[in-house]
């Protein structure tokens, strides 16, 4: 039978319409730079995917800094104005707390934390002095409603492949009047913020692919996703009444799900689905392969044996009744398998 792919927090499928998108631009032959008219046409795509951006995230053209994906984007907190520290909440994904930096010293002014976790789901609320925050929107553009302009927030940081753009592209939403050193030195592209050529393919397909993003969530598409999730987690708490949903109940992503069976290890769960045609993951997609327990759950204060037992599924658009049927149907059955070689 087919694979069934449910990993969509770590990528996205490319959409149809980033793919079209990004064919279109090969034709394209000017450098978005250049004056002259074939110059003028590629940065005509370029200006185009920086406006689809901001409509879908809610803020302006100019506040839009094309980057290499959210890492990068990440990367201006190390040089935040004001050489305050910056405290990182515990949850947030490794792009922020790479640039984590206690300074006992300092008086803390600037947060960064994650909209919507990516191993969990769960949805945070944003700080008080949101002007001082920023947020890791990865994973909550195009499936939850959010305003940048509304949030207050200083800065956001987004990644084209978790709704369905290329791999390689992302981007750093800046609130207009704050002062940052440039990303990159060079050619003063991407307004003095990012030097270097832009990546006009894959800003080409992020543009396309973030604005039917946009209208699969005015369109409801993820309320029907989320159905799929909730009966998941029956099926999974049917066959183990021991499981551990982490964040059911709270507000999370609509496509997420992140259990726990005590003495199971994720990464073998990982493995035993993989080989049994499923694609799912233990934590976010920048830590697999490392055999540990979960930070993100450690610090929610789960123990160890449910940290390191803990797997996401993470559902999309594509995902159907019979593909969540037969994922509860296999689970089912590795996890009794592994239960009697256990015993």
């Amino acid at each position: 039978m087919s694979r069934v792919y449910l990993d969509w927090n770590a990528t996205a499928p490319l959409r149809d319409e980033a793919k079209a998108a990004m064919l279109a631009a090969m034709d394209v032959a000017g450098n978005p730079s250049s004056v002259h008219t074939e110059g003028r046409a590629a940065k005509a795509l370029v200006e185009k995917a920086r406006a689809q951006v901001a409509e879908a995230v809610g803020c302006k053209p100019q506040e839009v800094i094309f980057t290499s994906g959210a890492t990068e984007a990440a990367s201006f907190l190390s040089d935040l104005p004001g050489g305050h520290a910056v405290e990182v909440d515990p949850t947030a994904h490794d792009a922020l707390w790479a640039h984590h930096r206690p300074d006992p010293g300092a008086e803390v002014q600037w947060r960064a934390l994650g909209l919507a976790n990516s191993e969990t789901g769960i949805v945070s609320d944003l700080p008080e002095g949101a002007d001082r925050a920023v947020i890791d929107a990865t994973q909550a553009i195009g499936r939850l409603p959010f305003a940048f302009g509304w949030s207050g927030a200083a800065a956001a940081i987004v990644s084209a492949h978790k709704f369905g753009g290329p791999k390689g592209v992302g981007a750093l939403i800046l609130r207009e009047g704050l002062d940052i050193p440039a990303l990159q030195r060079g050619g003063g592209q991407e307004m003095g913020r990012r030097s270097g050529t832009e990546n006009i393919l894959g800003i080409a397909g992020t543009g396309a692919a973030i604005a039917a993003a946009l209208q699969d969530l005015a369109a409801g598409t993820w309320d029907r996703v989320a159905q799929l999730r909730d009966s998941l987690e029956a099926a999974v708490e049917a066959a183990a009444p021991d499981t551990i949903f982490v964040g059911r109940g709270t507000q999370r992503l609509p496509n997420t799900t992140c259990f726990a069976t005590p003495g199971w290890k994720g990464e073998t769960q990982v493995m035993t689905m993989d080989l049994a045609g499923f694609a799912i993951s233990a934590g976010s997609a920048c830590s697999s392969g490392k055999v540990k327990a979960s930070r993100v759950l450690t610090a929610m204060g789960y123990p160890g044996e449910v940290a390191g037992s803990a797997i996401r599924v993470s559902l999309g658009p594509y995902t159907t009744e019979e593909d969540i049927a037969r994922f509860a149907d296999v689970w089912t059955d590795k996890r009794k398998r592994h239960a009697t070689r256990a015993a």
